[in-house]
């Protein structure tokens, strides 16, 4: 019986080094190794960047079966296969795979092989899919897919956030700033650009945690709202508020920006990392709403994420059924054109996905610095899910098909905009 099973693990330790052969020819310099179940290694590297762990015989089946990156996630989340070394590393790799392109007969013989592996069932019990119902960017489907990503845990974010708890793109002065010190100096690049004073009434769409109106009302003096629409994220935001002594000066609502009442009238409008959760077809209605809730002069700042004009995903999305459900990157041109077409003028756009890529890695750091802690008041699936997605985005950043845009929007008042001639006063 020993023997019967020694010859089985041969067998398939010898068809997934094949499987791994064919599926890595014309890679050039192969930098990384695959550990078998066994302990079994495939490319063997004197420093690989990274291992790419089987957990067990199924695993190479679980990954390839449907070859995309929904599949390759959910591998990984499942625990089928694990990375040791370099995270970031993997998606130069992962780009490799789901670029190539096979033959007729190749995907015949490689779907053989996968066939042949054993389809190992492992008992698991990881974060369901979002699963969403309803109209697509209807009111309830929106809070929905908006409580799926932002009610996992407060104590789970602050795990890996800046103190601030700001959950967007940090501003780096140099790539060796600290976390902390580039979100706070984003908070304050952000008021600059809105040229906050004394008195200004603020708007915040999805103020998070608050810290931007906290830095705006402490530093700028401004009287601002924010609204959001995670109840954990409000009801922390608003002990934070009191804490600092601003309730007089900062409010909290949990809302759509969609039922805010347009008889109210703001100076300055800002939106930071909500504008990835309006939807494309919903674009007009949210510029719309901004330009009926901003005084005549004023000014809106709005940072998103944005995909490249020349990206094409392949497949489904692992981030929309795992992470952001419904979230949807418009290039830069979609969102410009809209807000124009809702009456704003264009004063200023800024790439800044460089500083966002840096972000990411810091929050993976972080995030990888306290697993045992993000494991405890969340889960394995979540760690997973979480360091997974933002190490693929970094990656989306480097090679550009992500970007970040902060796009400054003007109301002029007559064809008065009352902007300075200069960003002079930006920069000092």
């Amino acid at each position: 019986m020993s023997n019967s099973t020694n010859a089985c693990t041969d067998s398939s330790v010898k068809l997934h080094i094949e499987f791994l052969d064919r599926i890595f020819a014309g890679y050039a310099d192969i930098d990384f190794s695959v550990r078998l179940w066994d302990g079994t290694v495939w490319g063997e590297t004197a420093r690989p960047q990274f291992t790419l762990v089987l957990n067990h015989p199924g695993a190479l089946r679980k990954m390839f079966a449907a070859m995309s990156e929904l599949s390759f996630g959910e591998a990984f989340v499942n625990d089928d296969f694990d990375v040791e070394g370099n995270l970031f590393s993997v998606f130069r790799v992962a780009d490799f795979l789901l670029a190539r392109e096979y033959s007729l007969t190749e995907k015949v013989r490689l779907g053989k092989m996968l066939a042949s592996i054993p389809a190992t069932v492992v008992s698991r019990s990881g974060r369901p899919a979002a699963g969403l119902r309803g109209a697509l960017h209807s009111q309830e489907r929106d809070r929905h897919a908006v409580t799926y990503h932002y009610d996992v845990s407060n104590d789970f974010y602050s795990l890996w956030l800046d103190r601030s708890m700001v959950y967007s793109c940090a501003y780096f002065k140099s790539p060796e700033t600290d976390l902390d010190t580039a979100q706070s100096d984003k908070l304050d690049y952000i008021c600059r650009k809105l040229r906050l004073r004394p008195g200004d009434r603020l708007l915040d769409l999805g103020c998070g945690w608050g810290g931007l109106l906290l830095h705006a009302a402490r530093n700028y003096g401004v009287d601002a709202l924010g609204i959001t629409l995670s109840v954990p994220q409000a009801e922390l935001a608003r002990e934070r508020v009191r804490a600092a002594g601003l309730a007089d000066h900062c409010k909290i609502e949990v809302c759509d920006y969609r039922d805010l009442d347009n008889r109210q009238q703001f100076d300055k409008l800002v939106s930071v990392g909500m504008f990835e959760h309006v939807g494309e077809e919903q674009l007009p209605v949210y510029f719309e709403r901004a330009w009926r809730l901003l005084c005549p002069g004023g000014v809106f700042l709005n940072h998103g994420i944005a995909a490249s004009s020349n990206f094409v995903r392949k497949g489904p999305s692992f981030i929309d059924k795992y992470v952001f459900p419904d979230g949807e990157l418009v290039p830069l041109h979609t969102a410009v054109r809209t807000a124009q077409m809702a009456g704003f003028e264009v004063r200023d756009v800024e790439n800044l996905r460089e500083h966002y890529a840096l972000t990411l890695r810091a929050w993976v750091r972080r995030l990888e610095d306290n697993v045992e802690k993000a494991r405890n008041v969340a889960s394995d699936s979540m760690y997973r899910i979480w360091r997974l997605y933002m190490s693929g985005s970094a990656h989306g950043l480097d090679t550009g098909r992500l970007e970040l845009h902060q796009v400054l929007l003007s109301k002029p008042d007559c064809g008065l905009s009352g902007l300075p001639l200069t960003r002079t006063d930006w920069y000092m």
